[in-house]
């Protein structure tokens, strides 16, 4: 997984990409939403302009981390099935689930 996909950055393909003549608070709020895909930083490796703008960009931290997690086949099944109803996929229905029940023991604990 490329920077880009961990932060959820919008990819630049290629230099034309890039706006020119930004101010240096346009600029900032350009990468702030921006990132380098894999192949322009490599394309561009020796290009200082380019290694000084992938320096400047701040290190985003994750949102997210991935589980893997085994669930049966009809467990799976029935998720899929809920999920294509709800019209969202089982993953997000499963993150669904999971923060709702959390949430109930940390209620039923007291610790929130």
């Amino acid at each position: 997984m490329t920077n880009v996909e961990e932060n959820n950055l919008i990819p630049v393909y290629s230099r034309s990409e890039i706006p020119t003549d930004m101010s240096e608070a346009q600029e900032a709020e350009f990468w702030s939403t921006h990132g380098f895909t894999e192949e322009l930083a490599a394309e561009n490796a020796g290009d200082p302009e380019l290694a000084a703008f992938a320096a400047l960009l701040p290190k985003r931290p994750r949102k997210s981390n991935p589980v893997s997690l085994r669930l049966s086949v009809d467990l799976e099944r029935r998720l899929r099935h809920l999920a294509e109803l709800k019209g969202t996929t089982y993953q997000t229905l499963l993150k669904e689930f999971v923060l709702e029940r959390v949430y109930e023991e940390e209620k039923r604990l007291k610790t929130i």
